[in-house]
């Protein structure tokens, strides 16, 4: 099982004709929407399907369930050294959890800022340049839960003040509010549609013949939009316009990762499968080359999956490599959920900042009961 999008089901097809070439081994793949990706339980999953694309955060909710296999096998340790040692930033490590590895990064992805080239001559460098786009109604930002609390936490992280990922509040009153006002100056100046959006139809918008739109200033990276001849209008990608002082550090981490059901009548077929898809090989070869976005260095730092997609990585490595990693324990899937939902009405219904945050702190601790 896999997300209905050209990034996360292409490459996975593809690659999988070519392992039954190789192996005799068939490997069918399903696909959900990515707002059903994001939120649908992988237990209901893992009783279906033998492999599943996941995203970090679910870890701690699986390994309560037990209902995935670890992957961290006796005997394959030089090759998840070699996968560790080809992580773009956090990606191998995000699904590392309680002693256990429960998926391996094959997409990897952080918010990053989407921009015209027929429309800019650069991205714009600073939040501040930004604004400027926005307030002349250049500028889109998918709102849709969960990707508001995204800019919540990308936000918070790149001022310098990340939020918390253990027990206790999720970030001080007083760095919350400041990232809050700055949410809502940027949701005011932008299509109120965009709380029904989520990245995909933001790119769409962008892309679209006609669109006079701009610059997506915060918005998880789609290699696809800044491949030639995808849409009417290539969209390119690069850093996030910075709010602090330290760069394009503190992008709330997403990409995904495969995974193993626990309840595989084919697990080791599974596993092999697995470890053939993320390694470099593979990634910077078939799975780069049908659409997919990899998660290995080895397709990041290749000139010919550079070409081929306007520098999409290269433009878009220093936010990667300093992206901030989500909580994962069990409970924090239904926070991500609340917590987006509160921020949302708190932002359309003009309540107090300081109510929001103090909401945002209960809803985080509380998580941690589940």
């Amino acid at each position: 099982m896999t997300w209905s999008h050209p990034r996360g089901f292409d490459p996975m097809v593809a690659c999988s004709r070519l392992w039954q070439e190789k192996t005799g081994v068939t490997v069918e793949w399903a696909k959900r929407s990515l707002q059903d990706f994001e939120s649908f339980p992988v237990e209901e999953l893992a009783r279906t399907y033998d492999l599943i694309v996941i995203d970090h955060p679910h870890v701690g909710q699986i390994t309560a369930e037990n209902c995935l296999a670890p992957l961290d096998v006796v005997g394959r340790e030089a090759e998840r050294r070699t996968l560790l040692e080809g992580s773009v930033g956090q990606s191998y490590p995000s699904y590392h959890w309680q002693g256990h590895q429960w998926a391996f990064p094959i997409d990897t992805a952080t918010q990053v800022c989407a921009w015209r080239p027929d429309l800019l001559e650069r991205s714009p460098g600073s939040w501040d340049e930004m604004l400027v786009l926005a307030r002349a109604g250049r500028v889109l930002l998918p709102l849709r839960p969960p990707h508001s609390l995204m800019t919540f936490y990308t936000l918070s992280g790149n001022m310098g003040t990340p939020c918390a990922t253990t027990t206790g509040e999720l970030i001080e009153r007083q760095h919350g509010v400041r990232v809050l006002e700055m949410m809502r100056e940027i949701s005011a100046l932008v299509d109120p549609a965009c709380f029904e959006m989520d990245p995909i139809a933001v790119l769409e918008r962008m892309a679209e013949a006609g669109s006079a739109v701009a610059c997506a200033p915060l918005i998880y990276g789609y290699v696809n939009y800044a491949i030639p001849g995808f849409r009417p209008h290539l969209v390119a990608f690069a850093d996030i316009p910075t709010a602090g002082n330290s760069g394009p550090m503190g992008s709330a981490l997403g990409g995904t990762g495969i995974a193993v059901s626990a309840f595989s009548e084919h697990r080791q077929a599974a596993v092999d499968f697995a470890y053939w898809i993320a390694s470099g090989d593979v990634q910077r070869g078939p799975y780069a080359h049908t659409g997919g976005q990899p998660g290995h260095a080895d397709a990041w730092e290749d000139e010919a999956v550079n070409t081929a997609t306007s520098d999409f990585y290269t433009a878009t490595r220093r936010t990667l490599e300093a992206a901030w990693v989500r909580p994962r324990h069990n409970g924090y899937m239904a926070f991500q959920q609340s917590a987006s939902d509160r921020l949302n009405a708190g932002l359309r219904g003009h309540h107090g900042a300081e109510t929001i945050v103090d909401d945002l702190n209960d809803q985080f601790r509380r998580s941690f009961g589940a």
